[in-house]
């Protein structure tokens, strides 16, 4: 399920300040070199399924994770997580997990607007 309402979507930011951004707000990431996908695991324990919530990226200037690179925010999206076949991103997610999502998303958005105006 993407999160087409946000305010992160085309925000250009150096991806250091980025990255400092995401680990204060619990997120790991992924790379490679043009794009990223920063992710945040939760675990329902009412049923005790794993999501991720992505919040994904795409090198605007440089190379990931060179000082002085920026990157352009993409949609955030979040994900069910079948063993042992992948995730599945469309489907019914359940409110708890969904108000996770937009908690976190709220978060970051906070953040980088914060950064933004120093």
């Amino acid at each position: 399920m993407k999160f087409k309402e946000n305010k992160l979507e085309g925000v250009i930011i150096e991806f250091q300040v980025l990255e400092e951004i995401m680990n204060e707000s619990g997120f790991d990431y992924q790379f490679d070199y043009e794009r990223v996908t920063f992710d945040y695991k939760m675990i329902d324990e009412v049923k005790n399924d794993t999501y991720y919530f992505r919040i994904p990226a795409h090198v605007e200037q440089g190379e990931i994770p060179k000082a002085g690179s920026t990157v352009r925010m993409m949609v955030p999206y979040v994900g069910k997580h079948y063993y042992p076949h992948g995730i599945e991103y469309d489907e019914e997610f359940p409110t708890r997990v969904l108000d996770k999502c937009a908690q976190k998303l709220n978060l970051v958005q906070g953040k980088i607007e914060a950064e933004k105006q120093d």
